[in-house]
């Protein structure tokens, strides 16, 4: 058998077919079935857009009324999950809130009786899912919590999903404002293609298992700094920065300031947290609507964000004038976060709150082919001993 030599990471090779989205780096856009993902952001609620991953078209106004009452009521977790999620939560250590969610969810199965997907028919693989994606945010502010001594937070029926999510995590009733642009950002970030997180899921979505176990894979590849792990990175970037500067920095000079820390990262062959991307050779459609989102909301960080952004491009530009690198999503994503005010430590479990569907909708289409995912490797070690 012939061997296909593939590139490192599997870059630029179809491994499947896909109806859910697409990313077009080229480009600069990527869309959700037919619709442009950025355009959905700006116009739809995340409830509407979750309905599209789930059935694969935008509802009417009364489905979209059943489907948010049913996601009120999933997001309702077992009284025994819950209960492990606060175990997990108040364990002394140094908590990362993925690494939490994915060891609840990885009994999830069990609490919820939810079977192997090999096993299961077509509606029930959705109901599963819808009822997945709706605990966790529900889950992920119950083990932040309990680390931080909080008392639980009841699920409020009234909320939809980014109210009841900064709800669950702060405790608070977020305004409009805020509400709106977490909405905005959960929206932007549902899918984003093969990403090493969604193929994790889908690999082990062939294998028939459950879909929890697919989740918690995806989860693991996620919580990776390279992957979805850098919004809290990309802040600390722009802390850095501030501190430079000292207190009497302005605005007007984060520009400078951030070109002489950009280039003193470079030259220390430190990676800059928030700058490029493995797809876009443009700007970030992503990172293009969070700046309008941080400007919307203002404040001196978002002021800050944008003069930085266009001095640390002006400098990779300079490093590498054949690859220009652009803000990519994790560098507004915090920006907005933090002013919505959500803690660093759950920059990326809200960007899991989101992506959990998308891989979800990538689970339940990989089930439907009933083929095992099992590459080659090509050995490149010592030669076999002859055999004895």
């Amino acid at each position: 058998m012939t061997l296909i030599e593939a590139a490192p990471g599997l870059s630029d090779v179809s491994v499947a077919e896909t109806t859910i989205g697409d990313v077009r780096g080229d480009e600069g856009l990527y869309h959700y079935n037919r619709y442009p993902a950025t355009d959905l952001a700006r116009s739809s609620s995340f409830e509407r857009v979750w309905f599209l991953f789930v059935h694969g078209r935008l509802p009417d106004p009364a489905e979209l009324d059943t489907f948010v009452e049913r996601i009120r009521t999933d997001r309702v977790v077992p009284e025994d999950l819950v209960a492990l999620a606060r175990t997990i939560g108040s364990t002394p250590g140094d908590h990362r809130p993925l690494v939490d969610l994915r060891t609840v969810l990885s009994a999830a199965a069990q609490y919820t009786g939810m079977r192997p997907l090999w096993d299961c028919d077509e509606d029930t693989r959705r109901d599963d899912g819808i009822r997945l994606c709706a605990m966790v945010p529900t889950l992920l502010g119950e083990v932040h919590r309990a680390a931080h001594g909080l008392d639980p937070v009841v699920p409020r029926e009234d909320l939809d999903t980014p109210a009841h999510w900064l709800h669950a995590v702060t405790g608070e009733v977020a305004g409009p404002d805020e509400t709106r642009a977490i909405e905005q950002y959960l929206i932007s970030t549902v899918e984003h293609g093969f990403n090493a997180s969604t193929f994790a899921a889908r690999v082990i979505a062939s294998t028939g298992a459950d879909l929890p176990s697919a989740i918690c894979g995806a989860i693991g590849a996620f919580s990776g700094p390279l992957h979805g792990g850098a919004p809290d990175r990309a802040l600390d970037a722009l802390d850095a920065i501030a501190a430079r500067g000292g207190p009497a920095m302005t605005v007007a000079d984060a520009g400078d300031v951030a070109r002489r820390w950009a280039r003193d990262e470079l030259d220390a062959g430190r990676r800059l947290m928030g700058f490029g991307h493995a797809v876009y050779r443009t700007r970030d459609p992503r990172s293009e609507l969070l700046r309008e989102v941080a400007t919307r909301l203002g404040g001196r960080t978002a002021e800050l964000a944008v003069e930085v952004e266009r001095a640390v491009v002006e400098v990779l530009a300079e490093a590498r004038p054949d690859r220009p690198r652009y803000a990519n999503v994790e560098f507004y994503a915090g920006v907005v976060m933090d002013r919505c005010g959500l803690p660093r430590e759950m920059f990326t479990p809200t960007f899991a709150v989101s992506r959990v569907v998308g891989w979800t909708a990538n689970v339940l289409e990989q089930a439907r082919d009933r083929h095992i995912i099992r590459p080659r490797a090509t050995y490149v070690g010592p030669p076999m001993d002859p055999p004895v």
